[in-house]
């Protein structure tokens, strides 16, 4: 995930590294409804019930609604001391149970995926060179999060954006598991040209899942309204640079495929290859 001033995901840019991690850059953003994706706007695409090993992306549009649970945030910090590892410790593991129970009831195959946490950036992780500009990143061939225990992303911070950021990084693995990821790539494979297009609609649905969850644990979160509105503001912020890349959405995409998470609960609300264009920008 992208930092505002300081979790989203960075396609790689050789299309070989896309297909192997993806990022988390260092910003979040403000919310703007999203509006009804039209059905089909993609033919072949991950909403077209495609399979894959570890299921069906149907099968989890079909699934209904995250059941509510508690999740509360253990401090960022104690006594003075930062606890970065405790705290992704904890809102892992609510991602766990959250995730895991969900696929059981839609009768879909569910393993957690691996976490594995650095103290800083290294030269290579899953094979690869370590993403420019990620906060943290999942390696899909390895099924693993990374989290790097220190930057801007994590670093003194009082808001909600650590748990957006794994949550966005773990929404990956559901993608993953469901069959979205697989779907994905074949897309990629038979429509190159559309690449960047695709990548957006791709980490717009993790920015939605991630709003799925933070839906589902929202109430024993003991939040503010304002903080819920900070949030959006960071959001917003790791939007894409217009003059930059166009890899993850513009701010106010990104900002609404969260909300529109975070309200229905539901992943059947983040079916982001059925959007227009207009939606995915």
């Amino acid at each position: 995930m992208r930092l505002p001033l300081l979790s989203a995901t960075i396609l790689a840019t050789s299309l070989a590294a896309a297909l192997l991690a993806t990022t988390a850059p260092q910003a979040l953003s403000s919310p703007t409804p999203a509006d009804a994706p039209s059905p089909g706007a993609m033919a072949g695409a991950p909403s077209s019930g495609a399979g894959a090993p570890g299921g069906s992306p149907r099968a989890l549009y079909g699934s209904g609604r995250l059941r509510a649970a508690s999740c509360p945030e253990p401090p960022l910090v104690a006594g003075g001391i930062p606890r970065p590892k405790e705290y992704l410790v904890a809102v892992t593991k609510c991602l766990d149970r959250g995730w895991s129970a969900h696929f059981k009831r839609a009768k879909l195959a569910y393993h957690p995926p691996k976490i594995l946490y650095v103290e800083e950036p290294m030269d290579r992780v899953c094979g690869v060179r370590w993403p420019g500009g990620a906060a943290a990143f999942y390696c899909t061939g390895r099924a693993t999060l990374v989290f790097p225990l220190q930057g801007q992303w994590i670093d003194g911070r009082t808001d909600l954006y650590p748990l957006k950021v794994a949550a966005h990084e773990y929404g990956h693995h559901v993608q993953q598991r469901a069959g979205i990821r697989a779907a994905y790539e074949r897309l990629v494979r038979a429509r190159g040209h559309d690449q960047a297009e695709l990548g957006r609609r791709y980490e717009l649905q993790a920015d939605c899942l991630s709003g799925v969850f933070a839906g589902s644990v929202r109430r024993s979160l003991g939040r503010s309204e304002q903080d819920w509105t900070a949030l959006a503001d960071a959001i917003r912020a790791a939007g894409d640079d217009p003059e930059g890349p166009r890899s993850h959405g513009s701010g106010s995409s990104r900002v609404s495929w969260f909300k529109r998470g975070l309200s229905a609960v539901s992943p059947a609300a983040c079916d982001t290859w059925s959007a227009p264009s207009s939606k995915v920008s």
